[in-house]
């Protein structure tokens, strides 16, 4: 059982004091019964919640898929730049975040929710989740790069990165020429623009095109979002279970 103002203030972008008065002004009901109570409990099992004859659905959780666009910061807020989490207004619940953070100049798959503890699981170190990138550099990776980056780097932290896997685009179906692939297993600061960086290569594009089983979407556009499949969710569930 839900408290009905709690139900509004969560689904909708009314603040707690908003929504009270929306209770009060007689523009909610329950099952065609106008209510003026806020306190009154509501069971979204059984009952559905209208306001201005409008259904609003209650989902405990939610799951969007972001292509993020390069310039946009991956924060629930921000005084200088616009949000991942400002993208997905007008569905954006207060309680959204980004799991895991891509640079501003970075673009590709972003997956928000308001989960914790599946984030929590996605993100945690011990999990070694695997995310590929799509990564164009200026210059030629030669073969003792690869083996280098294959092998696991001091970029001047305590520990060497993990091994990653390098393949060319094209093994990922993209167009001859479009870049190089590579796969890691952790997500340390500026991670891949580090690792290339000791090797001389100027990451100049940088794009994630998936992060565990969850591929991002390629129908969308950078800045659109769209909610995950019953079988993504399933995906991604299994693998923090790992």
């Amino acid at each position: 059982m839900i408290r009905l103002d709690k139900w509004l203030s969560e689904m909708t972008d009314g603040s707690r004091s908003e929504v009270k008065k929306w209770i009060k002004q007689g523009r909610v009901s329950i099952d065609g019964a106008v209510i003026r109570v806020p306190e009154i409990k509501v069971n979204p099992k059984r009952e559905c919640v209208y306001l201005d004859n409008e259904a609003v659905l209650y989902q405990k959780f939610v799951y969007y898929m972001l292509n993020k666009p390069a310039g946009v910061v991956s924060a629930t807020t921000d005084k200088e730049h616009q949000t991942v989490v400002d993208l997905l207004y007008p569905v954006a619940r207060k309680d959204i975040f980004p799991v895991g953070r891509l640079d501003i100049d970075t673009e590709g798959l972003l997956l928000l929710t308001n989960d914790g503890a599946l984030a929590h699981n996605l993100l945690s170190p011990r999990k070694h989740v695997e995310k590929t990138y799509l990564v164009h550099i200026d210059g030629t990776l030669t073969a003792e790069d690869k083996q280098c980056l294959e092998e696991g780097m001091d970029i001047g932290d305590e520990k060497l990165t993990l091994p990653a896997v390098v393949e060319s685009a094209e093994d990922f179906g993209l167009p001859a020429g479009e870049g190089i692939c590579i796969t890691i297993r952790e997500g340390r600061y500026h991670q891949i623009k580090r690792m290339f960086g000791k090797l001389g290569k100027t990451v100049v594009y940088l794009k994630r095109l998936r992060m565990g089983k969850l591929w991002l979407d390629e129908s969308l556009e950078p800045g659109q979002y769209r909610e995950l499949t019953a079988e993504e969710l399933e995906m991604l569930k299994v693998q923090q279970g790992k």
